[in-house]
């Protein structure tokens, strides 16, 4: 089953897995198309990762994977940078009702240096 067939996963080349029923995880191997001009992950890519980990949990909590889930908020917290490695964001649902869901991540490097955390908030659109 593929948890994320977006145009954004192909690009970057993240990967989405479901860690636990309540969780969700985006993984990515840092290259160089993905560092800013000081030769660090650059902020946008963090930011996608947390968020893309939240969203995944999102899905998975509600229990469908393919369910239409937008982000309404986002806030991110970028505690350590990173130039190479493995980096996975792990999201988690935190709250909410029917259409809105609250979620938190946590964005590692490999090593199990806390690189970043977030935030957010959900919006379900379809739970067919």
């Amino acid at each position: 089953m593929a948890i994320d067939r977006s145009g954004a996963r192909e690009l970057v080349g993240y990967r989405s897995s479901l860690p636990d029923c309540d969780r969700g995880a985006c993984s990515l191997d840092v290259g160089p198309q993905h560092l800013n001009r000081v030769g660090l992950l650059h902020g946008g890519f963090i930011s996608m990762l947390l968020d893309n980990g939240c969203g995944v949990a999102v899905r998975n909590m509600i229990g469908n994977v393919d369910a239409a889930v937008v982000t309404v908020t986002l806030s991110v917290n970028f505690i350590a940078s990173v130039r190479s490695g493995r980096v996975t964001a792990t999201g988690r649902v935190i709250g909410g009702g029917r259409s809105l869901k609250f979620a938190e991540a946590e964005l590692r490097h490999e090593a199990g240096e806390l690189l970043a955390t977030c935030s957010a908030a959900f919006r379900v659109l379809d739970q067919r």
